[in-house]
């Protein structure tokens, strides 16, 4: 074909123009007063494109890529390895949702299963792992280990998987914490996402060679870098840490001051928790609460932020950030060597209640003052707007953390008995997996409860898809009962059995998946 060839008024060698022609409308761009139809265009660029194909000269070769590194741990069984390859295509065996587990929900389970196993994953599956966790960072960590050496070699050939590169320890691109050279390397020429992951592996491994790895750069960090490392030593925070974190309550950045304050709040023996125990102490007691009339340059260097936020008032805006900081141990010798409990239960005279019972709620969870949290949390059974130390539902369930497991679902079990599953979604969010055998039965019954209400079970999607993920697999067998049709009362929504039946039939499905699953691993 000649170079200038034109095709009805394409000019077949201005790959640019026939692109832009594309883009424009045929109708705007032709070669020409005649031809130029979209049919014509499209019989260039075809043209155009076996020209340049056939133009193109070969490249070098490059160097064949160093083999990967060995991966000692076993192969998954054959089952299993069939499973994972389900669960990253998303399949669910049938062309719709209906009663059929959500594949995706269950695969982070299937990960951390797999890893706690110590299997690693099939080279012919490494793409799509690397694809999935790509797409889904709260994968990332677990589909890292999993993956392994043989997973990092591979990203270093793919650009989309760059971040596995970078990710932190465990599966990382990061050097061992225990090499001292490769980290201080690292450290001085990394880039900041490396460098908190780095920090935050080194802490992990050993604290205080964070601390000192931290120290060698303090002072040349930019604030929000300060900010994010300071942040990183709440991980193994210890006594050991309080001399450097003194240093930070000087530092020129008022959000790195309130963080180191903070930090050092949660060591009851720091110098600040005394100082704070001092002023608080001076303002609570027995005699009644008498709020800081003024926030002090000692209050403001220990980290007491003087502007309250819109709508709350300076001064019980300066008591709550002292009360909160001081050591909770301090308040049974102030109120005659009473406990937790009967603390709590006192009387507290002109309208300050609230704003001390936030406060040693926020104590407690800083803490993590178990004896606090219980005599906070007061019993499951009363209406939550009466609990002694907060209504709220985030803070609950944030104290609730303080307390064993074992007795968080109890606590969370009697509260669902009590009170239903309208308020229960962030409190179950906090107990462990699966859910001891009486808080998994508390739920089974608040549904079944809930079924014969008459509403939707949509209403509860939020505690379904968590006991979908989250329920002891062999409470399958008492639920099957629930999944047969039943007739529907005349007062009940229109359709809501049906619409029950279907989900318990999904429940039950997905519980029994979740089975086959660990059964596969074993």
């Amino acid at each position: 074909m000649a170079a200038d060839a034109v095709v009805d008024g394409w000019r077949a060698t201005d790959w640019e123009g026939l692109v832009t022609a594309a883009l424009l409308g045929t109708e705007r761009r032709r070669e020409g007063a005649g031809g130029g139809s979209p049919e014509a265009l499209l019989d260039a660029a075809a043209l155009q494109t076996v020209r340049r194909r056939a133009g193109l000269r070969p490249a070098p070769a490059r160097p064949r890529p160093e083999p990967a590194a060995e991966d000692p741990r076993p192969e998954l069984p054959e089952a299993a390895r069939r499973r994972l390859g389900q669960l990253l295509a998303g399949r669910t065996g049938g062309s719709g949702r209906g009663v059929l587990p959500d594949l995706t929900e269950l695969l982070p389970q299937w990960l951390a299963t797999a890893n706690a196993r110590g299997y690693r994953a099939p080279a012919a599956l490494l793409p799509a792992l690397l694809d999935a966790a790509r797409a889904r960072t709260d994968l990332r960590p677990a589909a890292l280990e999993l993956a392994g050496a043989r997973g990092r070699w591979l990203a270093r050939l793919n650009s989309d998987w760059r971040f596995a590169l970078r990710s932190g320890a465990g599966g990382t691109g990061l050097p061992e914490p225990s090499d001292t050279a490769a980290v201080a390397q690292l450290w001085e020429e990394g880039l900041f996402a490396e460098r908190v992951a780095l920090l935050a592996s080194v802490r992990a491994y050993d604290a205080a060679a964070a601390r000192r790895l931290l120290e060698t750069t303090w002072g040349a960090e930019r604030a929000e870098d300060r900010l994010m490392f300071l942040d990183s030593l709440r991980a193994g925070l210890s006594d050991a840490d309080e001399p450097f974190l003194e240093r930070a309550l000087g530092d020129r950045s008022r959000n790195v001051r309130a963080t180191a304050a903070e930090l050092l709040s949660a060591l009851p023996r720091s110098a600040l928790a005394a100082r704070m125990a001092e002023r608080a102490l001076a303002c609570v007691g027995p005699e009644g609460v008498s709020a800081p009339a003024e926030c002090d340059a000692g209050m403001r260097k220990d980290g007491v932020v003087e502007r309250p936020p819109a709508g709350r008032g300076e001064r019980s805006w300066w008591l709550g950030q002292l009360v909160e900081a001081a050591p909770l141990d301090c308040w049974s010798e102030r109120f005659g060597g009473l406990g937790p409990a009967e603390i709590v239960a006192l009387p507290i005279a002109d309208g300050w209640a609230e704003d001390v019972h936030a406060a040693w709620c926020r104590a407690a969870v800083r803490q993590r003052d178990a004896d606090w949290s219980r005599a906070l949390l007061g019993s499951p059974a009363a209406p939550p707007a009466a609990g002694p130390g907060t209504a709220s539902l985030a803070e609950r369930a944030k104290l609730l953390e303080a307390l064993p497991g074992e007795e968080r679902a109890g606590w969370v079990a009697e509260f669902v008995a009590a009170h239903g599953l309208s308020e229960a979604f962030q409190l179950l969010g906090v107990c462990a997996v699966p859910w001891a055998p009486p808080l998994g039965r508390a739920v089974v019954d608040a549904l079944d409860i809930a079924r014969d209400a008459g509403s939707y079970p949509w209403s509860f999607s939020g505690v379904m898809g968590l006991a979908e993920r989250c329920l002891d697999p062999a409470e399958a067998v008492r639920l099957e009962a629930l999944t047969a049709a039943a007739e529907e009362p005349a007062d009940t929504a229109p359709g809501a059995g049906g619409y029950w039946t279907e989900a318990f039939q999904r429940l039950v499905s997905t519980l029994r998946l979740r089975a086959t699953m660990l059964a596969e691993l074993s």
